[in-house]
């Protein structure tokens, strides 16, 4: 074959949908296989300790390991993906995590379970998710020329695992035990990092030449410099924290109260289905003003918790759900979409990383605010108060002209790729 038959190939693919490329279908099935572990963890995790006597408390600490060792490592993580290029560290990340979750298998199977051992195990699983998160942004524009496209069709897998990945959880544990589902969730990590390793991508040079800290900097100085995007995380730290982050505990509450936790179990179906919605909506809605149109995706998340406090039939939990979900979904393609088209290649690692960064410590101020909170003013109120604001941070994107008047780039096919990790 010509060296030029190839890339004609390649972008004749594209053109038909970015599932049609070898490196969008390999990098697919990394980001699938990898999220759907994720979604098995907490059940896993949960009903494994629960059996061995350590309670709520035990469960909440090494959940709260995991989610603290992210936040607090993930801008190094963007760093790190930067200096030695995004796949090297993805690769690297989940042999890490390979091995963890493969030691938490044999812990739960022979029955050997100490819970401070968990708690360090699943601190170190946070620390390597943070070196692989950062590239997941940076790794979509090299592996997809329609960058919106491949985002939706990973929005919707992203949706689909999160309905399915803890019902299998929870069959197999009631089945096997929780060692079979660690079992299993190591060997997702195996698969994500062969079809990393798998991935044909343009040669480049690691930057290392600054150091760690000056990295560090330059990419908060590029964050800094872009009121589209600070003026978006600044009021997601409020969306977050008092609409997303209260929301899910809260709601998550009263409906159990209202309808059980079956209800509870459709409804968060229900949401997962309106998230392959909105992933659908986010492929085919394409506008010149991205964040303008995004922002109705705030607007319909607000939805969630505004039907918690009305004792809702189960059908209208599930369709105000499903918009929810929608909304949701729908934001998420757009932004990321965004950010992935507006930041240059060689800093969008850290520059992500501070995005995510924000939005980790956002959510789990929120979490950590929802009981106290629903005690001071009442649950059904906070509820009806997290609808007022998250429909006003909505109203707020509209209102701030960086946001509201920035243009979507121009297409321009895949970017240049960071690395080949098998030289």
């Amino acid at each position: 074959m010509s060296t030029e038959a190839e890339p004609r190939t390649e972008a004749a693919d594209a053109a038909r949908g970015p599932l049609r490329t070898t490196n969008f279908r390999l990098y697919f099935g990394a980001r699938t296989s990898s999220l759907l572990g994720d979604a098995m963890l907490p059940v896993a995790l949960s009903v494994g300790l629960l059996d061995a006597g350590y309670g709520n408390a035990g469960v909440g600490y090494a959940l709260g390991a995991w989610m603290g060792a992210l936040a607090l490592c993930m801008l190094f993580g963007g760093v790190l993906a930067d200096r030695f290029t995004p796949r090297r560290m993805m690769v690297i990340a989940d042999m890490v995590r390979l091995v963890i979750q493969a030691v938490m298998a044999v812990m739960f199977v022979t029955g050997h379970i100490s819970l401070w051992a968990v708690v360090g195990l699943q601190f170190l699983s946070g620390c390597a998710t943070a070196l692989f998160q950062p590239g997941v942004a940076s790794m979509v524009p090299q592996v997809a020329s329609d960058v919106q496209r491949a985002n939706g069709v990973l929005r919707i897998a992203e949706s689909t695992v999160g309905v399915l990945g803890p019902a299998l959880a929870g069959a197999l544990v009631g089945f096997s035990g929780a060692g079979t589902v660690f079992a299993i969730y190591a060997a997702t990590y195996a698969v994500s990092g062969a079809c990393l390793f798998g991935l044909r991508l343009n040669q480049a040079q690691a930057v290392a030449s600054e150091s760690m800290l000056r990295q560090l900097a330059t990419g908060w100085a590029e964050f800094r410099s872009r009121p589209w995007l600070w003026g978006v995380i600044s009021t997601f730290l409020l969306y977050g924290c008092f609409v997303a982050g209260v929301s899910l505990p809260v709601g998550a509450d009263l409906i159990v109260d209202h309808l059980g936790s079956t209800g509870l179990g459709i409804g968060m179906a229900a949401l997962g289905g309106g998230g392959v919605l909105g992933g659908l909506v986010a492929i085919k809605v394409r506008s010149s003003r991205p964040l303008a149109v995004g922002s109705a995706g705030w607007a319909l998340y607000a939805l969630f918790p505004a039907v918690t406090a009305i004792d809702p039939h189960v059908v209208v939990l599930c369709l105000v759900w499903a918009v929810a979900g929608a909304g949701l979904a729908f934001w998420a393609v757009i932004w990321t979409t965004t950010v992935q088209t507006q930041i240059p290649a060689d800093l969008l690692n850290r520059v992500y990383a501070y995005d995510v960064a924000g939005s980790l410590v956002s959510m789990a101020l929120g979490r950590s605010l929802a009981g106290p909170l629903s005690s001071l003013v009442g649950s059904r109120a906070l509820m009806a108060w997290a609808t007022v604001l998250g429909l006003l941070c909505s109203a707020l994107l509209l209102a701030v002209p960086a946001i509201r008047q920035l243009r979507a780039a121009e297409p321009d096919g895949p970017r240049p790729a960071g690395d080949d990790v098998r030289k």
